[in-house]
This record gives C-alpha cells, sequence and structure tokens, in this order.
C-alpha cells in the first residue's frame, strides 16, 4: 500500500465524521420541534458507512478508507403529547414530537469527534514518519 494512501484514509474517515456530526446537529436543533401530524414531524437522521476496502493491498493502489452509503431515517415512534390548546395541536388535541433522543445525540457527538480527532493524528503521524524518514537521507 502506497505511504499516501494513508492520508486518503484518514481523509475519508474525517470526512464520514463530518456528516456524523451535521447529522447530530440537526437532530438536536429539531429535538424540539412541533408539528400537527405524523407525515410533517421531523424523524432522526443517522449517516450509514462502510469500509471501502478495494484491491488496496495491489501495487498500485486501490481504495480504502469510510464509504458513506446514506443517511437514513429512524423508523422508531414519534412523541405525541395531548396539548389541545397548542396552536399546532391537531383536531384530537394532540401535538407530534420528534423521535431525537438528546442524550443518544449527545454520545454521537462525543464519539464522532474523538473519531475526527483519531484521524487527524493517523495523518499527522504518518506526516511526521515521512519527514523524519526524508531528515534520515540529509
Amino acid at each position: 500500500m502506497p505511504m499516501f494512501n494513508l492520508f486518503d484514509i484518514a481523509g475519508s474517515g474525517m470526512s464520514a465524521q463530518t456528516l456524523r456530526l451535521n447529522l447530530v446537529a440537526s437532530n438536536m436543533a429539531n429535538a424540539d420541534s412541533v408539528s400537527s401530524s405524523t407525515g410533517e414531524t421531523y424523524r432522526s437522521r443517522q449517516p450509514v458507512f462502510a469500509v471501502q476496502l478495494q484491491n488496496a493491498m495491489q501495487e498500485n493502489g486501490g481504495s480504502a478508507g469510510v464509504q458513506v452509503l446514506g443517511v437514513v431515517e429512524s423508523q422508531s415512534a414519534l412523541r405525541m403529547e395531548h396539548a389541545p390548546s397548542h396552536p399546532m395541536a391537531n383536531e384530537e388535541g394532540y401535538i407530534f414530537k420528534p423521535n431525537v433522543n438528546v442524550i443518544e445525540e449527545m454520545a454521537n457527538m462525543m464519539s464522532a469527534s474523538r473519531s475526527y480527532q483519531n484521524n487527524v493524528e493517523v495523518a499527522n503521524t504518518a506526516k511526521q514518519l515521512m519527514m523524519q524518514t526524508l531528515r534520515m537521507g540529509q
């Protein structure tokens, strides 16, 4: 595996974790939104990642890293509250709130942030090792 693939791998990891952090921010921003029907209510969104390892060990180098397969909406139940005086209440007096669990989102945010930092460390360490290797030839 060529040395420069390390930067591609770390970069794909940072890109994936950036998407994850953006989705966490969106979920948390919409956690308290209110709707009058289930069809209009915000649903928690999560990224789907996969390992990308195609011919990475070959001489010409293949692709390796993290692949983002997409973003899925949670199918868990929405929160329904009886609030007949709320302006967004439906005919039965219910309002609907997203299925966002703020505690889970905070844990996702911490995990994504640490994963991002780890990928930065991989890139920095690879750069330092390359620089030290070049200095050996002086």
